[in-house]
């Protein structure tokens, strides 16, 4: 199952909720979310700097992942990135392909 990380900062809405439910209250919420998208959490974390949360999930793939992040950035209360994470063994793989690449001007 693809392995996904979710970043992502709260708008003035969303630290609010967070003040009134706390953090365990989020990650719970959270795990509901990607259970509910056929996935697992494997990490929730808060964090101080310019992202707010870090989120490591399972998830059946690319259309369960945008769903969960575009159904959270809807509610207004988070900003949120989502990257792909890849495995060595996926890099190993990716290294076998031999793609066809012209640089540009080249």
């Amino acid at each position: 199952m693809p392995k996904y990380l979710f970043t992502g900062s709260y708008t003035a809405e969303g630290a609010r909720g967070v003040l009134a439910e706390g953090g365990s209250g989020r990650r719970a919420a959270t795990e509901r979310l990607v259970e509910s998208l056929g996935g697992t959490v494997e990490a929730y974390y808060f964090a101080f700097g310019s992202d707010d949360f870090f989120l490591i999930a399972d998830l059946p793939g690319n259309a369960a992942a945008a769903a969960g992040a575009l159904t959270a950035a809807a509610s207004g209360a988070i900003r949120t990135r989502t990257i792909l994470l890849l495995t060595p063994e996926d890099i190993d793989a990716a290294t076998k392909l031999s793609p066809n690449y012209r640089p540009p001007g080249g």
